[in-house]
């Protein structure tokens, strides 16, 4: 049950908690770190790490996704992106790592006004499927209909339809809208949906017949959805609610399991611990991964709502200046970290998070216990 409380007459509101407000409590045991394991597996797709590649264009090109494919995470393009917009948008991500803040958002809507081009959503697929990974593509759920259905016949692996906020009920009066239990009932590939900010959006995203349901809105020192918006949804909160859909829907179906990528707070080894320990199967990485040297921006990071025509949501990072040291992808997923903030070696700083808790597996893990100040 969660805490409520009474902010004012008439006004109750639900307690939510942060992942940096909890922390593991070790339990009797602590394992061996050789024989703890990670790996995950979603449909029939299996995957070393539990670890998804936020679709930003800031990090996730067709270079950097065959690469996070092969260290044996899932990378996820934007079908939306700047790679389905421009035959070689190199120059212009050079370009914006360069951008000054003040004027970037403004750049950014510029950039992304070009239209999505058909034929290289295609295109990008078969580079994708050329580099023997995973294939995963993002699309909007306001343009899935139209362009999905090219995506699974260029012969992609996973669908993810991502926006802020997903719902398997959208109520229109302005004429036809997607259907995500018929959609997804019709197509021949695994759908991952999201994201999803509680309970009952949870359960009902699930029983749409998706494979995987991504929980919270992105949220990170970048986003500014809360102060458009006015959302702002505490993770640990979140993914606690998911899990108890999740486990709702499992006896609802006789045992149809649904996974739980948790997409927001994710700054550090830490984080991706406690978001597993509240029932995620699987966390999505954004910002952190800007700071790879594959990242096609150099740095930079920008939300894909912050590029919106009308009504941008997201500051811009500007890229590293020339004389940083640049961390490849496989140090920040697997080290060996220089730093002692938990921002590279992720996987290996949740190997030994398990290892100190005695779990040997994910699933496992899922059971830790959490404490609050």
């Amino acid at each position: 049950m969660r805490e409520l409380v009474e902010i004012g007459p008439g006004k109750i509101v639900a307690r939510g908690w942060r992942l940096s407000e909890v922390a593991l409590v070790p339990t009797r045991r602590t394992r061996d770190i050789d024989d703890v394991s990670t790996e995950w597996q979603l449909d029939a797709y299996r995957f070393e790490i539990p670890a998804v590649g936020h679709p930003s264009d800031a990090t996730m090109s067709p270079t950097s996704v065959i690469e996070m494919g092969r260290l044996g995470g899932l990378g996820v393009l934007n079908g939306e992106g700047l790679w389905c917009r421009y035959v070689d948008p190199n120059s212009l991500l050079k370009e914006l790592a360069d951008t000054p803040v003040e004027t970037a958002i403004e750049r950014l809507q510029e950039i992304y006004a070009e239209p999505v081009k058909p034929e290289l959503i295609a295109e990008r697929i078969a580079e994708l499927r050329a580099g023997g990974i995973t294939t995963a593509i993002r699309f909007s759920p306001q343009h899935t209909a139209e362009l999905a259905p090219l995506a699974v016949e260029a012969g992609v692996d996973l669908l993810v339809i991502q926006g802020t906020i997903v719902s398997a009920e959208h109520v229109s009066s302005g004429g036809d809208v997607l259907n995500l239990k018929q959609f997804i009932a019709d197509l021949d590939v695994p759908v991952v949906v999201g994201g999803a900010t509680n309970y009952k959006t949870a359960m009902h995203l699930m029983r749409t017949g998706a494979a995987g349901v991504i929980v919270g809105v992105g949220s990170d020192d970048w986003s500014t959805t809360d102060t458009v918006l006015g959302i702002d949804v505490p993770m640990a909160s979140a993914i606690v609610e998911a899990a108890a859909a999740r486990r709702d829907y499992l006896d609802e179906t006789g045992g149809r399991y649904v996974h739980l990528i948790a997409d927001g707070e994710m700054t550090n080894s830490g984080a991706i611990a406690k978001a597993i320990a509240c029932g995620a199967d699987s966390v999505m990485l954004g910002s952190i991964l800007a700071d790879a040297a594959e990242s096609p921006a150099a740095g930079a990071w920008w939300h894909s709502a912050a590029s919106h025509p009308k009504l941008p949501r997201g500051r811009f990072r500007p890229g590293d200046s020339g004389d940083v040291e640049v961390p490849d992808l496989e140090a920040i997923l697997y080290g060996p970290s220089n730093s002692s903030d938990g921002s590279q070696n992720l996987f290996g700083g949740l190997r030994r998070a398990m290892a100190k808790t005695g779990y040997t597996t994910v699933k496992e893990f899922q059971k830790a216990s959490l404490v609050t100040a």
